[in-house]
């Protein structure tokens, strides 16, 4: 038995509790891992509130993130006490993540830890600092640079958007924030916005085509929100879209990407390629310095996991959220 946080769904309805949990509900794997550290993404949020249909199987341990020490292992790959890392692969959704003491999983879903990092500081970053890497790259990939002019970032003050402020301010370019809570233009100014704006000017229905202003943009919400920033994206820019937090939806018209030749780079960080995961944090153990990790990160215990992830989808969390699975 180990202590975790179980989503089930039956006849009782859906839930999620902090509860020990049985060995006998991880699921096949050939590395045992015991959890260290975990995070609260926004689809951990959630499947953990039951406001989005993430779980797709039950009873399931969410947590799409976590760091551990292996304890087992039937591969090569990995021995006991290596440190390893997890981001994705439907880990949370279809298999039991990290929001718990104990997980198996398949090797060829983890990374070692990489030496740059401690254990709380890899899931500080987490998938979100890890998407914005992604992000980054797809920028960087199809040539926007600095001297392009500014870059936007919406969904500001999530784990996505602070750690793509973070990491574009300090690779030289000029960085717009953009956030529906005007009193942490502070905070975003910390991290390297040169401006904020309110995220209204972008979530209402917009025209085809609007007056170019951006080089690129990573969009974390979705929606009217994408759709507006490709209309407004300057000749050649590219928009890396990775969220949805406003919608699924993408009202918009082939107009910027057929008379401005803008490029809609779509970033998947759940089923990423190896090569592609060792590039980001790489990049990542490059870029990021230590004060980053405090002006972004707050770590709580497993019993606050609930509450943090309703404060979550209520938008009252900024950056990101580390849970320590020793306490």
């Amino acid at each position: 038995m180990f202590n975790g946080l179980l989503i089930e769904k039956d006849d009782q309805g859906y839930r999620a509790a902090v509860k020990e949990i049985d060995e006998s509900v991880l699921p096949d794997g050939d590395v045992s891992v015991k959890v260290i550290y975990s995070t609260i993404n926004y689809k951990d949020a959630l499947a953990i509130t039951g406001k989005g249909p993430v779980v797709r199987q039950f009873p399931m341990v969410p947590g799409i993130d976590l760091v551990g020490l292996v304890e087992a292992s039937d591969t090569d790959k990995f021995k006991v006490g290596d440190y390893v890392l997890l981001n994705g692969f439907g880990v949370g959704e279809v298999h039991c993540g990290g929001l718990a003491e104990r997980a198996r999983l398949k090797s060829e879903w983890l990374i070692p830890l990489p030496n740059a990092f401690t254990p709380k500081q890899a899931m500080a970053i987490g998938t979100a600092g890890y998407t914005a890497m992604l992000s980054v790259i797809a920028l960087e990939k199809n040539g926007v640079t600095p001297e392009k002019g500014e870059i936007l970032v919406t969904g500001a003050n999530g784990g996505v958007g602070s750690f793509a402020i973070a990491i574009l301010a300090k690779l030289g370019y000029q960085v717009v924030a953009s956030t529906g809570r005007a009193d942490q233009a502070a905070y975003l100014e910390k991290l390297g916005a040169a401006e904020v704006i309110d995220r209204n000017t972008l979530s209402e229905p917009g025209r085809p085509l609007a007056r170019e202003r951006w080089a690129g943009a990573i969009d974390s919400v979705g929606s009217h929100t994408l759709a507006n920033i490709c209309a407004s994206t300057k000749y050649g820019g590219t928009v890396a879209a990775c969220g949805l937090a406003q919608g699924m939806d993408f009202p918009s018209s082939v107009m910027p990407f057929i008379l401005r030749g803008v490029t809609l780079a779509g970033i998947d960080s759940v089923m990423r390629p190896l090569e592609d995961r060792l590039e980001a944090w790489q990049r990542l153990a490059e870029i990021i310095e230590p004060q980053m990790f405090d002006d972004i990160s707050a770590d709580i215990g497993l019993n606050e996991v609930i509450s943090t992830a309703e404060a979550l989808m209520a938008g009252q969390v900024r950056g990101r959220v580390v849970v320590d699975l020793t306490k």
